[in-house]
């Protein structure tokens, strides 16, 4: 047997919390750069904007959008594990964390929260902490 981590049964439709993120973050970076875009084109020409300022403002952009890109690397990265990961588990028997769930993997769904086996039933487990692979 091996502990792949705790499953839960997947919901149907909303959200998973790394898509709420992931919309928040860049919800925060577009508004970011409006209220930049804003600022240059509404600064009183007769009195500009001091340079260091600037050059600090720019540089807060520079790492809001450094993070951006971070975060989509890493979900790149996460889905090739998930992806590495299916070929070991289809065909195996999973068990939920809570041991409500238990069947034979036929199939392997990636979402940005990592994999979902479904099983044989068409139920599916979230693969993650304290599910039982054997």
């Amino acid at each position: 047997m091996m502990q792949v981590g705790g499953a839960t049964q997947s919901t149907a439709g909303g959200a998973s919390p790394t898509q709420t993120a992931q919309s928040r973050s860049m919800v925060d970076y577009n508004a970011f750069l409006q209220l930049l875009i804003a600022q240059m084109k509404n600064q009183d020409p007769t009195q500009p904007m001091e340079s260091t300022e600037y050059v600090a403002q720019l540089a807060a952009f520079s790492n809001v959008e450094q993070a951006v890109q971070t975060n989509a690397k890493l979900d790149s990265l996460m889905a090739a594990f998930s992806l590495a990961q299916a070929d070991g588990i289809i065909g195996r028997t999973v068990t939920s964390a809570d041991g409500s769930i238990t069947g034979e993997v036929t199939a392997l769904r990636i979402i940005s929260g990592g994999a979902v086996a479904i099983l044989a039933d068409g139920r599916e487990v979230m693969l993650g902490p304290g599910v039982i692979v054997a």
